[in-house]
């Protein structure tokens, strides 16, 4: 008797996996949590432990502001703690969030960009929309019992918070803004017999860089008396591509997820860009490493990062990765990157927004919501932004009598009050009417690497002799494809066509779970047939 139970609930068992394993071959992804709804008041007589997930470099000054603004959050709000995890690489975080969101195992609050938190939406409710939470009477930016001078919405510079708006909703707030910047061995290019123009223009970089190619005798460049020497090095050139096409008015992307990437103008600007690789007067930050290096010895001219890397820029910079015995005198010029159309400049607007994530407990979500508006208390903002090339994102903290102080001491030292990085955060202060970001879709982060990976893979190849020319680019164009699955993502492939879950599976993955649908069901066949058999035994 004890037997034939044993068999039947075998048998139950081996159709209950065998239905639960078919089951999984339908679609994949989680399938979310529950809407977030504002509780009417915090609870102060529970405790929560939120996790915050941010970057930081190498940057120790950065670190100790983290950890200064959670301890006196923690102060202000005693049942809440916060735990910090640094991690030096924005994708680095942006892997970890789509691991967890299987298992509902995200961080309460995350640094990111845009483009990532539109992956992050694939699982339903898991980021919260931040639109009433922003105007909460009680609890909103400002709010009533708020325990600290949070700015107010009107506070947070309208270009700033736009671009955390996607899908008809805000899904982020902006922690702080960059744009791009050339950094320029101003020495260098007078040496050159030029002059640095008003604005700076595609034509007079490419026109001077290839300039400065030339050598003596023994193989030494005229420019610098040495025998290394790019000219021009981008870091980003995904940016490049982007702002390129920006700039000629050319298509790239839609706000309903259409790529237009792969068009004419991108192939004219490819081969002018494989021209100036093949010269050696041009290069990337993948290929030669980081342009600050290059331009702090001497060995390159117009060096294109971050205003954010400021630090790093300049003869006096004093994050300089290079030995002392290396570093070249020179005068740092830092202007807004080339443009086609000097009259109508245009400049990618970027920086590190902040997102809270859904979780079962209301309060665990409020109290990180909370945590969030301190990183744009005014203490946070300036410190932060002092640091690095960054600019504060609210109105508040920029129009302070603090940060103006800050701005109008430039110089004064090479530390805090830094030349190069002070003017790199006025060029964006100067400039955000003049910058613009790029349509955020599922699948818009891949359509960033495909433009970087464009420029990337075409200098590569004339730099290995090959022949870059219509007939390489269509090829490139089909590669690169391929190598993001752009062909994948579809035509209007906005956020929400894919919230409730992740679509189906792939088909390698469909195979093995129908293999182990096949084993279940056998087992299950097996178990019944001996069950069978054991009791016409018994009659």
């Amino acid at each position: 008797m004890k037997r034939m139970r044993k068999r039947g609930k075998a048998l139950v068992l081996a159709l209950v996996m065998a239905g639960a394993t078919l089951g999984l071959t339908g679609c994949h992804g989680s399938k979310g949590m529950k809407k977030f709804s504002i509780p009417e008041e915090l609870d102060t007589s529970k405790n929560y432990e939120i996790t915050f997930w941010a970057k930081n470099d190498t940057n120790k000054s950065q670190t100790a502001i983290y950890e200064q603004a959670i301890e006196e959050f923690e102060d202000l709000y005693p049942n809440v703690t916060v735990n910090l995890r640094l991690y030096t690489d924005y994708g680095k975080i942006y892997n970890d969030v789509i691991t967890n969101i299987a298992t509902n195992t995200t961080p309460n609050v995350c640094i990111t960009y845009p483009d990532h938190i539109a992956t992050y939406l694939t699982g339903s409710n898991q980021v919260v929309p931040l639109d009433d939470l922003l105007t909460h009477e009680k609890y909103g930016l400002g709010g009533s019992e708020v325990l600290f001078d949070s700015p107010s919405v009107d506070e947070i510079i309208p270009q700033f918070l736009e671009e955390c708006r996607f899908n008809d909703h805000y899904y982020a707030v902006p922690y702080m803004r960059s744009t791009e910047a050339c950094y320029i061995n101003k020495t260098y290019v007078e040496k050159l017999g030029y002059e640095l123009p008003e604005t700076l223009t595609w034509d007079f970089i490419w026109e001077v860089s290839e300039a400065a190619m030339a050598q003596d005798e023994d193989g030494n460049y005229l420019v610098n008396g040495q025998n290394v020497l790019i000219p021009f090095i981008y870091k980003s050139t995904d940016n490049m591509m982007i702002q390129m096409l920006r700039q000629k008015g050319a298509g790239y992307s839609t706000e309903e997820g259409d790529i237009e990437l792969f068009n004419d103008t991108t192939a004219e600007l490819l081969l002018e860009i494989a021209e100036h690789g093949k010269s050696g007067a041009f290069s990337t930050f993948k290929i030669s490493s980081y342009p600050a290096n290059f331009l702090n010895a001497g060995q390159c001219i117009f060096a294109i990062d971050s205003t954010a890397g400021a630090t790093w820029m300049g003869t006096d910079a004093p994050l300089s990765d290079i030995a002392e015995d290396k570093i070249v005198e020179f005068e740092t010029a830092v202007m807004p990157i080339p443009q086609f159309d000097p009259e109508n400049p245009q400049m990618i607007s970027q920086g590190p927004s902040v997102c809270v994530f859904n979780k079962a407990d209301s309060q665990e979500v409020l109290a990180s919501w909370l945590f969030v508006q301190y990183l744009l208390t005014n203490d946070v903002q300036i410190a932060y932004a002092e640091t690095e090339g960054y600019v504060p994102v609210t109105s508040k903290a920029q129009q302070s009598e603090e940060y103006l102080d800050y701005l109008a001491k430039s110089g004064n030292d090479n530390k805090e009050h830094y030349d190069v990085k002070i003017k790199a955060t006025r060029l964006l202060l100067d400039n955000v009417d003049n910058t613009f970001v790029t349509p955020v879709f599922v699948g818009s982060a891949s359509v960033r690497d495909a433009a970087g990976q464009l420029i990337e893979n075409t200098v590569k190849s004339v730099r290995r002799k090959q022949t870059v020319d219509d007939a390489y680019i269509a090829t490139l164009y089909e590669d690169i494809t391929a190598l993001y699955r752009l062909d994948q993502l579809g035509t209007g492939s906005g956020i929400g066509d894919a919230r409730e879950d992740l679509g189906p599976l792939p088909k390698t993955s469909v195979a093995l779970l129908s293999v182990l649908v096949l084993v279940w069901l056998g087992i299950g066949i097996y178990v019944l047939a001996g069950y069978v058999k054991s009791r016409k035994k018994e009659r």
